[in-house]
């Protein structure tokens, strides 16, 4: 028998889908910027507060009661507690340990933001306490690490978002790309380039004490224990005055131990949109090639022979071998965004802009109506967020969902290995492996610390 805060959560969330998402996103000074009272709005918790963590809390209040959150840096945890209480008018609790959230029977999804290297260990146990699931992108560390989550989506029937949201949002921007596609506006696409940015290599970064306020054990997780390493002295604004270079804060994204640098970060944006575009959402290459690369240190058999810098590639071009003959560069030069060529037209497209002939001629030509709703499978989601909560709702997968997003992260993953062993990859899209190549294989998968084992 369903309680009363039960059936009147299942009543917003059919109201939800009878009439659209764009109301809740109106603040109501009597409500802390909630569309109804906390208790006809789900329960959520965030998990992982730095930077991105508090984006994707901050813009679900309209949507969700956060009852919990966690993060192993105190003071991170402190500070984002004092602003959800200020914002939604009511104190969540909070945990350091992310398994207490789990254990929670009030608590209905969590939204994962912690460092990358975490994200499947948190996502899979979370599933299998009965929590439906948002995870920011990219979704895994490894190949394999997809592979499971697909399994545990499958065998829960839990509802899973990645945070690749320019699939809703950015003006509807790219999904007006791929309906151009769609509607033949550039003929046969031929290549698609996805500028996704450059990084910066680091100076040498010593080991210093801890902050007393981060669980540095606890940060690493499934990784290796190494040192904490950091330049105290060198801050930048980003997410409270943190150190610019570390392996720690933002900087974790420069590490292959908890990220992939540049190709999955922006990557994990861009290429996304190529391979919808495309039709190869459930499918993959048959070959990446490294073009032209830099790695920051020197590599051996595939790992960086010192750990007191970044190690992911700082340039880089990689050419992957696409179905129907469609060439896809990835590289770190020109514009950020993603530029599609076809046999009749080109066009380019980023979060600011969307260019060329076949734009121009929608002044003349306009899309057939509803082609972009075609796109994306129905009326577009007022956003990422509101989209999860419609798929919470009718149990069907979001847009973002976790198959076509690994399918993608593969082309990602799969180009860092060419670069850290320095050659050319043949890949089978069904089995999903490395053709004769045994040694790239084994950086399909990863092994976790002891103690930090993924539990199912």
């Amino acid at each position: 028998m369903p309680t009363s805060r039960q059936t009147s959560r299942r009543q917003f969330l059919q109201g939800i889908a009878a009439a659209g998402t764009a109301s809740i996103l109106l603040p109501s000074s009597n409500r802390a910027f909630g569309y109804l009272s906390a208790n006809e709005r789900p329960v959520f918790a965030t998990i992982g507060l730095r930077n991105q963590g508090w984006a994707i809390t901050s813009k679900s209040f309209g949507y969700a009661e956060f009852a919990a959150l966690a993060d192993v840096d105190a003071n991170v945890l402190a500070e984002n507690v004092a602003k959800v209480e200020k914002l939604q008018g009511k104190r969540p609790d909070a945990y350091k340990d992310y398994r207490k959230i789990l254990e929670r029977k009030d608590i209905e999804a969590v939204m994962i933001a912690t460092p990358d290297h975490w994200h499947t260990k948190i996502a899979v146990e979370a599933m299998l306490a009965g929590k439906d699931v948002y995870c920011e992108k990219p979704l895994t560390l490894t190949i394999d690490e997809g592979k499971l989550i697909e399994k545990i989506v499958k065998q829960t029937g839990r509802v899973f978002q990645v945070g690749t949201m320019q699939r809703t949002e950015i003006d509807q921007r790219f999904l007006k790309a791929i309906a151009l596609i769609r509607d033949g506006r550039i003929g046969t696409v031929k290549k698609v380039t996805c500028g996704i940015d450059r990084m910066e290599a680091s100076p040498v970064i010593p080991a210093v004490p801890v902050p007393e306020q981060i669980d540095w054990d606890f940060w690493l997780g499934p990784a290796p224990k190494v040192p904490y390493r950091a330049l105290p002295e060198m801050r930048n604004g980003y997410g409270g005055g943190v150190p610019l270079y570390s392996n720690c804060h933002y900087s974790f994204r420069n590490w292959h131990e908890y990220s992939g640098g540049k190709l999955t970060d922006w990557g994990a944006h861009h290429v996304d949109i190529a391979c919808w575009a495309l039709g190869a959402t459930e499918t993959g290459p048959s070959k990446v090639t490294p073009v032209e690369y830099k790695l920051p240190v020197e590599y051996k058999d595939g790992y960086p022979t010192v750990d007191d810098r970044y190690n992911a590639a700082t340039q880089f071009t990689i050419r992957v071998d696409m179905p129907n003959d469609v060439e896809l560069i990835i590289t770190s030069e020109g514009d950020n965004g993603i530029l599609f060529e076809g046999t009749e037209g080109r066009f380019f497209v980023n979060r600011g802009k969307l260019t060329g002939k076949p734009v121009e001629d929608l002044k003349d030509k306009p899309l057939p109506e509803e082609a972009i709703e075609k796109v994306y499978g129905g009326k577009v989601s007022a956003n990422h967020t509101a989209n999860f909560i419609e798929s919470m709702k009718s149990r069907k997968q979001p847009i973002s969902d976790v198959w076509s997003h690994n399918r993608m992260l593969e082309i990602c993953h799969l180009s860092n290995i060419a670069m850290r062993l320095g050659r050319e990859l043949k890949w089978d899209p069904v089995k999903r492996e490395i053709l004769g190549d045994a040694q790239a294989n084994a950086f399909l998968s990863r092994e976790n610390r002891k103690g930090f084992e993924i539990n199912i």
